[in-house]
């Protein structure tokens, strides 16, 4: 039987508000549009920096906000609210939205982002690929971060995919085919190409013993490899600073056990034969699709570093 490609049932339209002042403006047609949703393969909390990076420093106009009660399953992912002596406060409202955002040259740029949604994802695709063409976007680059077997003494990687060679070809750290959990990126990713649109995606690694932990060496990485895409001037130097003290806190646990310095040292090992012999192969699998203890050592370095005093 002939497959049939599902479509929703209500209008895509429906499920965003928009700022129809900013929505008609001429000068919001063309421009670049960035992504990155937090809630799934956010290893390092990269897209969670990036946000709060962007969002934080550079002027920022809402263009549209999307209906949250309709994507997001509170139950399973409950929002934070703060009880201060005898009161509530500090609610955590989730929040999906596109922000017309200009960078340090004054060039002006999108931004959709917020919680992945848990719900309506082919709808919700929809609408973005529907806001995409009555904005003629030019370029949509998006973000995650995945947790890699990779040692944190090494330059941060990169799995670039899309329909734009230029941006793809000789970038990729890691080059394979597998099975995956998706994302909601990755079908935005599949519908912006079937809609003729020009789409690539940046998939960061991260050490995965520093999953778990704000990471932000890669998170500078994805805005460099965001920014070389769209050709922005994004703002890193926060970032760079933070990062330069969470390198030496790593460097200093690291020092203070033999046993986290051989972690590290097989890693590196491990990195660079692949490198200097092919560095596209998978970083994950060597010849016998085999990672050495790999789940071995990333839990014995994780237990070391979680129990380390963050003020050391």
């Amino acid at each position: 039987m002939k497959d049939i490609q599902y479509q929703p049932f209500l209008d895509p339209s429906t499920l965003y508000s928009t700022n129809d002042a900013l929505l008609h403006d001429a000068d919001l047609k063309g421009l670049n549009l960035l992504m990155g949703f937090s809630g799934f393969a956010d290893a390092g909390q990269v897209v969670s920096q990036i946000s709060d990076e962007l969002l934080g420093q550079l002027e920022a106009e809402p263009v549209a906000f999307f209906d949250i009660d309709q994507l997001i399953d509170y139950r399973s992912r409950r929002p934070q609210i703060s009880f201060v002596e005898d009161h509530l406060t500090d609610y955590q409202q989730p929040r999906l939205a596109l922000f017309k955002l200009v960078d340090g040259l004054g060039k002006p740029f999108l931004y959709l982002t917020g919680n992945e949604p848990d719900l309506q994802w082919e709808r919700f695709s929809a609408a973005v690929v529907g806001l995409v063409r009555r904005l003629d976007v030019n370029l949509v680059a998006w973000v995650h971060s995945i947790p890699m077997p990779v040692p944190h003494t090494r330059p941060i990687g990169v799995t670039v995919h899309g329909n734009r060679p230029d941006l793809i070809e000789g970038m990729s750290s890691w080059k394979a085919t597998v099975q995956l959990p998706s994302a909601i990126g990755h079908l935005l990713e599949l519908r912006l190409a079937e809609a003729g649109r020009n789409i690539a995606g940046y998939a960061i690694h991260v050490p995965h013993y520093l999953a778990d932990a704000e990471y932000p060496r890669a998170a500078v990485a994805a805005l460099e490899y965001l920014g070389a895409a769209a050709s922005l001037m994004l703002p890193t130097d926060r970032l760079r600073e933070s990062g330069r003290e969470i390198e030496q806190q790593i460097a200093a646990q690291v020092q203070a056990s033999a046993e986290v310095q051989t972690v590290v040292s097989k890693l590196e090992e491990q990195y660079d034969e692949r490198q200097q012999n092919a560095p596209v192969r998978s970083l994950l699998a060597g010849e016998g699709d085999q990672l050495p203890d790999a789940d071995e050592l990333g839990a014995a370095i994780e237990a070391y570093l979680a129990n380390q005093d963050p003020e050391q």
